[in-house]
């Protein structure tokens, strides 16, 4: 699903209005008719209300008052509190104010805090609807909005928020101070980037998009550098899987992980890369829990390499190099350790391999503060799964940092160093080398357990041991994680699944996919 940045949704209705010649009140009618014609569905068991509606002085107040005289309209008892005088709100908004107020509505106006709180106790409502702010927020919430959107935050009644819940930045998914939450969202046209990212999505509740008769030719060429990644996207991405395919059709994996105490995390990423549908899989690792490794693994392979204390070392490059020559992409880095020696081998495999390659845990910590190896690659050959930890260390900055600006983050590092950058978390972000974003829909808290970072590293490195390209492996290796771990919870609830149970959901979430790419194509 397309997601248009703030500036993006403002040049799309510039355009419907000037090229096309669709006024604003138009638009904005059709927004409001739409929104309310989706609240009278969705809580048809709540009529005729009331229904208390706060709005802004903006176009987001304007897109309020149509949907109060279209709900008065329905029957329905409608209260509208506006959070400055009439004579503030201009343009479409204070059109459509003046017909509310022309239909008999009640509407009451506040300009100050003590009318706000005064005006809020006296109206009651079992629907509320947040007309606020909308898209066009660009600072942080301050004064009567702030006080409104508290007291939306203290209520138990429903509430639909108008385009954006009031408070989310639409460009980032940012909290700008303080945002209400809501249980359903109306938005128009198209949805917005801060509907799909973290911590932006977490307000919005059920999302639904209004058309609001902006031409599709003109949609589709406004903004393109966002998508959310849902189970459709993520199935037109599949590899094939001819029928009459062998083990060599399928790609050889070569795995270089794990170090005394760390061998789940070897284990784990081996297994993922045979349920991630490599034909071929071969750890290697270090020779002192090799014969651990030969326990722990049956259906991949394993080769020793010469270690030092069990970590290994440069004098493994020869034997490395020569284990590479037949392989078919690398994953580098779960329980590898952070001895000297260990870092600056992964250094120079970094630097000197050919191969498709993700990097995580480990792997991506010796690259800290010697990122440029990674521009001695061949350019968009790379993919980096780091979690904020990870990537606030390749960064040099605070976690705190990396999770204010996770797009931007990911976009600048992915842009510089010519990789796939896959930044974990909720609604993981994959920032691709020319500056396009896919945003992941999949997924849930059941994630959060060691291990699943492992299991995410082995089946990337299926699907790029099975040809795809950094970009598609990245995205379709991070929908397919995720659906695993919903198909999980949605048996065993949001908390307790292990990291094996992880991978051993893998082929439900294939077959899931499977099924949609049969029904669309």
């Amino acid at each position: 699903m397309k997601l248009l940045t703030a500036v993006e949704m403002r040049e799309l209705d510039r355009r419907a209005m000037e090229e096309i010649g669709i006024p604003g009140a138009v638009l904005m009618e059709s927004a409001g008719r739409g929104a309310a014609e989706l609240l009278a569905e969705r809580y048809a068991d709540l009529f005729p209300g009331p229904v208390l509606i706060l709005a802004g002085k903006g176009n987001n107040g304007g897109d309020g008052f149509v949907i109060a005289r279209w709900l008065l309209n329905r029957g329905w008892q409608v209260q509208t509190i506006v959070l400055d005088a009439p004579a503030a709100t201009g343009g479409d908004a204070g059109l459509n104010l003046d017909i509310l107020q022309r239909c008999g509505a009640t509407v009451t106006a506040v300009t100050t805090d003590e009318q706000l709180s005064s005006a809020l106790a006296a109206h009651s409502g079992v629907i509320l609807v947040d007309a606020l702010l909308g898209t066009g927020l660009a600072n942080p919430v301050s004064g009567r909005y702030a006080v409104a959107i508290d007291w939306l935050g203290a209520q138990r009644a429903p509430l639909v928020a108008v385009d954006i819940p009031s408070g989310v930045d639409a460009t980032t998914g940012a909290i700008l101070g303080r945002a209400a939450r809501a249980d359903l969202t109306v938005t128009f046209a198209a949805a917005k980037v801060g509907h799909a990212v973290s911590p932006g999505f977490s307000c919005c509740g059920e999302l639904k998009i209004v058309d609001i008769g902006i031409p599709a030719t003109l949609s589709a060429s406004t903004g393109d550098n966002h998508w959310l990644i849902e189970a459709a996207e993520a199935a037109r991405l599949l590899p094939l899987r001819p029928v009459n395919g062998h083990k060599g059709t399928f790609g050889h994996l070569l795995a270089l992980a794990g170090s005394p105490g760390k061998t789940g995390a070897a284990t784990l990423t081996a297994a993922a890369a045979v349920r991630g549908g490599a034909g071929l899989v071969t750890l290697a690792c270090p020779a002192t829990i090799h014969d651990i490794m030969e326990i722990k693994l049956t259906e991949a392979m394993t080769v020793a390499l010469p270690d030092h204390d069990g970590h290994l070392g440069e004098d493994s490059l020869v034997p490395l190099n020569a284990l590479l020559d037949n392989k078919s992409a690398l994953a580098l880095g779960p329980g590898l350790g952070m001895s000297g020696q260990t870092v600056r081998l992964v250094r120079r495999i970094v630097g000197e391999s050919s191969l498709p390659l993700v990097v995580d845990a480990d792997g991506l910590n010796a690259l800290a503060g010697h990122c440029h190896v990674l521009k001695e690659r061949p350019r968009a050959r790379t993919i980096l799964t780091p979690h904020p930890g990870e990537m606030a260390r390749l960064l040099g900055c605070g976690v705190a940092a990396v999770e204010a600006e996770r797009i931007k983050c990911a976009r600048e590092f992915a842009m510089e160093y010519g990789v796939v950058l896959l930044l974990k978390g909720a609604r993981t972000i994959i920032a691709l080398p020319d500056g396009r974003i896919r945003i992941n829909s999949s997924g849930n808290p059941v994630l959060a357990t060691g291990g699943s970072g492992d299991v995410l590293t082995g089946l990337i490195g299926a699907l790029l041991a099975q040809g795809l390209t950094v970009d598609d492996a990245a995205v379709l290796g991070s929908y397919l994680h995720g659906a695993a771990a919903d198909h999980w919870a949605a048996r065993h609830g949001d908390a307790g699944m292990t990291a094996t149970e992880l991978l051993n959901e893998l082929p439900a979430a294939w077959r899931e996919l499977r099924l949609i790419r049969s029904q669309t194509c």
